[in-house]
C-alpha cells in the first residue's frame, strides 16, 4: 500500500513501560504505537505497528513488507547486534529500512554499539525515547 510504513519491534519491547523506565520510558508499546499512528496521520501516511519476541516472525513480516509497504522502520531490540537474518530480509525487500532505539546506544554498554542492521539501513535514530520513532516517520516521509 503506497504510503504505508511498517514499524517492526523485537524481543521484550512488548515490557515497555515496566522494562528499566529509567532506560526505555514509562510508556507502554500500545501507547507509543497511538502516537505513531496518529503522527503519520498528519504526515499522510498510514501505518502498520507489529512486535514480535520471535526473530522468525519479523523476519517473515520484513518479507511480507515487499508487496505491502513503502518503509520499514524496526527497532530490532537484542537482534540489533546478531541478527545477520534481520540483516538479510531487509537486504532483499529493497525497502527503504530506518533503524530505531529508544535509548542512546552509544552511551550504553559496548556490546550495545554494535548493529549488524545499520549498514544495510537508510539510517539510524537513537536516544530520544518514544519521539526517536517519530523522527523516523518524518525522515521516512520525505523520502517518499
Amino acid at each position: 500500500m503506497k504510503n504505508t510504513i511498517l514499524v517492526l519491534n523485537g524481543p521484550n519491547l512488548n515490557l515497555l513501560g515496566l522494562r528499566e523506565p529509567g532506560v526505555y520510558g514509562t510508556n507502554t508499546l500500545d501507547e507509543i504505537d497511538e502516537e505513531i499512528k496518529e503522527y503519520a496521520k498528519k504526515l499522510g501516511l498510514r501505518c502498520e505497528t507489529f512486535q514480535s519476541n520471535s526473530e522468525g516472525e519479523l523476519i517473515g513480516k520484513i518479507h511480507e513488507a515487499y508487496d505491502l509497504y513503502s518503509g520499514i522502520i524496526l527497532n530490532a531490540g537484542a537482534l540489533t547486534h546478531y541478527s545477520y537474518a534481520l540483516r538479510d530480509a531487509i537486504t532483499s525487500v529493497r525497502l527503504p529500512c530506518i533503524e530505531v532505539h529508544l535509548s542512546n546506544v552509544h552511551a550504553r554498554e559496548e556490546f550495545r554499539r554494535l548493529s549488524v542492521i545499520a549498514p544495510v539501513c537508510i539510517g539510524t535514530i537513537s536516544g530520544f525515547g518514544k519521539e526517536s520513532y517519530l523522527l523516523a516517520l518524518q525522515a521516512i516521509s520525505k523520502l517518499m
